[in-house]
């Protein structure tokens, strides 16, 4: 008996904000172009570090709408009934990698600029700055609600908060400009946005790959789930345990129980599919029940490997 559906927190996580990452999409590409032509025409490292950054929020965001366009349309495809789940987390990735590029090339120039710094006029570098980091509280407002249910919402929160970082360093930099002509405040701040921005795209970056390699969810003890299932009346023994996260929102988990003699199939599968669903939140589930005198896949394994008893009841630390 196996179960295959999936529950209500397995609606797609990033679908339901992608009005709002529609919204921060158009604001954004449209004040890092004058936040561009503004870095380049005076010169200041600290802009165009921002506005660096504001071009990869506008990549991360179109990457995130087109990937939840796409995984919302993971049904109309009966040969790809799971894969398109999976563009969402991608782009989580590429967002993640993307920062990590720019804010390496932004401590780059920052390096050389300590040689010889240019000379950059600071009222309209603090303009162009006031008025990004207005876009990014706004953005911030917009996309706030989804960073707990959507990676993708998270990681274009995540640049959004970055760019706000980095305008009111421009916004430092460019008072002390205007009040001591201190040049090398520019880069000094630049760096201070890279080194900013760069261990939490890496955190990101290893959050994303977590879930492209099927590991466990953090939060969930794979052993302690597949204890509570032994504790199962009825149930003989618990193999072929795993739990993985497929998208933002879907924690998705596959058993096998082994039954004792007249063990009932309704009774042990409901108490299963409750302590699953109910306790540790996996709620798409697939669940098979094998009678007491079915050789279990996992005694199957053994004995073509010769490993015999030595072979554990179930295991967290396999994924499909």
């Amino acid at each position: 008996m196996a179960d295959g559906h999936a529950g209500p927190a397995a609606v797609r996580g990033g679908a339901q904000f992608r009005s709002g990452l529609m919204w921060a999409f158009g604001v954004v590409a449209a004040y890092s172009i004058v936040e561009l032509a503004a870095g380049l025409a005076t010169s200041s490292l600290a802009l165009l570090a921002d506005a660096g950054h504001m071009f990869t929020d506008v990549l991360g965001l179109g990457m995130s709408v087109a990937a939840i366009q796409a995984a919302d349309r993971v049904g109309d495809d009966e040969q790809r009934t799971f894969g398109l789940y999976r563009l969402e987390i991608l782009a989580a990735l590429a967002n993640a990698a993307l920062l990590f590029v720019v804010s390496s090339l932004v401590l780059f120039e920052a390096v050389r600029r300590f040689r010889e710094p240019p000379a950059v006029p600071g009222a309209p570098m603090l303009l162009v700055a006031v008025a990004g980091l207005g876009v990014n509280i706004g953005t911030y407002f917009l996309l706030r609600r989804g960073t707990k249910h959507s990676i993708n919402v998270e990681a274009a929160v995540l640049e959004v908060l970055a760019d706000a970082v980095g305008s009111i360093a421009t916004i430092m930099a460019a008072g002390i400009i205007l009040t001591t002509g201190f040049r090398l405040a520019d880069p000094l701040f630049g760096v201070a946005l890279g080194l900013f921005v760069l261990p939490r795209a890496w955190r990101l970056g290893r959050k994303a790959v977590r879930i492209l390699i099927q590991g466990a969810p953090p939060e969930l003890d794979v052993r302690e789930i597949g204890l509570r299932l032994e504790e199962i009346p009825g149930v003989l023994a618990v193999h072929d345990l795993h739990v993985w996260t497929l998208t933002s929102g879907m924690e998705v988990g596959s058993v096998h129980l082994r039954l004792e003699p007249g063990a009932g199939y309704g009774p042990v599968h409901a108490q299963a599919t409750k302590i699953l669903r109910g306790t540790f939140g996996v709620e798409h589930l697939t669940i098979q029940l094998e009678p007491p005198e079915m050789e279990s896949c996992s005694e199957a394994e053994a004995h073509g490997s010769g490993h015999g008893a030595s072979e554990p009841a179930w295991s967290g630390s396999h994924h499909p």
